[in-house]
């Protein structure tokens, strides 16, 4: 008989969430706002390091490795969930002992994790900064066809994990993604089940249409993962939550760094 570790009994029977990874990559004695980045699946925080050079000195900006992506816990036995990333979120925060409301700025699944933090601690966030966030009606029955298409599409890339390990560093080459993606061996686990967990099967339509904080999106004309047609009617039928569109794809590169900056710096 094999006994589960320390570790195991901690986090997965006791559930205590695990403390993810920061970087900081602003860290001002008073600091005039406190920006939190929130990254996509496959990265790290690292890929938030264009957007920060562009903000100001007098601003907390706090990166955060997602639980499974880069220097954070992977657990092998972990869901991988939006709930469970952003609990792992908030334990971190407390850690962190900030002493004011935090901005949760959130790229792709990070949009998705910043969505659901905002939902479990509401009181600690003061507005919500979404870029790209693939929104996706949580009954399959009920979706476009597009999303249906696209289900599939991820339902098949998880089949077949070895192909996503050899994929990731072309995109990269090419620069279809951000320079800090990369799926190895020791993360494509937890890539699957965040694909499976957060994405798939998904909330966070629901979820971001009940929350009362101030929501700005921003999504690409040219992203083929993102339904405009959600984003659009989010911004139609709630007094709280503002799109804008803009000619990019789905990463946070070229042009879209500089608007997303813009956007940050004017929330200030």
């Amino acid at each position: 008989m094999i006994l589960p570790t320390l570790d195991v009994i901690i986090h997965k029977y006791l559930r205590v969430p695990y403390p993810l990874h920061v970087t900081k990559f602003r860290s001002p004695k008073r600091p005039k706002a406190t920006i939190v980045l929130i990254h996509g699946i496959g990265n790290s925080a690292q890929a938030w390091s264009d957007v920060a050079d562009l903000l100001p000195e007098d601003v907390r900006v706090i990166g955060v490795d997602l639980l499974g992506f880069g220097e954070s816990p992977k657990p092998y036995w972990a869901q991988y969930s939006a709930s469970t990333q952003a609990k792992s979120l908030g334990v971190t925060l407390l850690k962190l002992g900030l002493n004011q409301k935090v901005t949760l700025v959130g790229h792709s699944l990070g949009s998705l994790v910043a969505v659901e933090t905002a939902k479990r601690y509401s009181p600690i966030v003061k507005q919500l900064i979404l870029c790209s966030p693939p929104f996706y009606h949580p009954n399959n029955d009920n979706a476009l066809a597009y999303e249906k298409i696209l289900r599939t599409i991820y339902k098949t890339a998880i089949k077949h994990p070895s192909k996503l390990i050899s994929l990731s560093p072309m995109a990269v080459r090419l620069g279809i993604v951000n320079k800090s993606m990369s799926i190895t061996d020791t993360n494509v686990g937890a890539y699957t089940a965040a694909l499976a967990a957060s994405i798939i099967n998904q909330t966070s339509l629901h979820d971001v249409a009940n929350l009362k904080a101030p929501i700005r999106i921003l999504y690409g004309s040219l992203d083929p993962v993102v339904i405009g047609k959600h984003i659009d009617r989010l911004s139609k039928e709630h007094a709280n939550i503002s799109a804008k569109k803009l000619l990019a794809g789905h990463e946070i590169i070229g042009k879209y760094t500089k608007v997303v900056a813009e956007e940050i710096i004017r929330s200030i």
